[in-house]
């Protein structure tokens, strides 16, 4: 019996890419950096997209990546593949922090390095208001538009709550099971079903 369902083709949804939304890969893209991944976009204009992977925790403390850096309780995240000599940050620290970009409602994108510093060192920031990642995720113009039209990326919301939860893995999981019945059941296919 055939059907005109394709249970894995992304539904037009009406959800845009732009700053605050989130990129959740399908369940078999195999890019080893993407797979199964959550991306908060910060940046989405006609120059490209810049965003960071939610859920790729790296057990290794922000102290060991950066030098001269206040003693803090926090682990880095992998943000993508571009850039991975690099670390950026999200914060719930608004104004405090000067410079910073903001994303959607109290998430604000990078900012004065010296006052995060300041602030940690001071005790005024706490491990759940910021977040690191070492690289980031990128797009030509034009290119995530692309990738979306071919089924790679569903474009959603996501809470702040699952933001900072500390690169937990399983928020691509979390995400799809508030979305429609089809994207919910993506959580329940292997990662590679060759191997059932």
């Amino acid at each position: 019996m055939d059907s005109d369902f394709n249970f894995f083709k992304i539904e037009y949804n009406n959800v845009l890419p732009k700053p605050g939304k989130v990129l959740i890969s399908e369940p078999f893209l195999l890019d080893s950096f993407f797979k199964r991944s959550v991306i908060l976009l910060t940046e989405h204009n006609k120059k490209g997209t810049v965003g960071f992977i939610l859920n790729k925790p790296v057990d290794i403390s922000v102290n060991e990546v950066l030098t001269d850096f206040p003693e803090f309780n926090a682990r880095a995240s992998i943000g993508g593949p571009v850039g991975t000599n690099t670390v950026h940050y999200l914060h719930t620290l608004g104004d405090t922090i000067p410079n910073s970009v903001n994303v959607f409602d109290s998430i604000y994108w990078g900012g004065d390095f010296e006052q995060i510093k300041l602030l940690i060192d001071s005790g005024i920031i706490k491990s759940d208001q910021i977040r690191f990642f070492i690289g980031y995720s990128g797009w030509e113009p034009k290119q995530l538009d692309r990738e979306i039209s071919e089924n790679s990326w569903l474009v959603s919301d996501i809470e702040q709550s699952d933001i900072f939860s500390t690169g937990d893995q399983d928020v691509w999981k979390t995400t799809l099971n508030k979305l429609e019945d089809k994207y919910k059941m993506w959580t329940k296919f292997p990662e590679n079903p060759g191997l059932n």
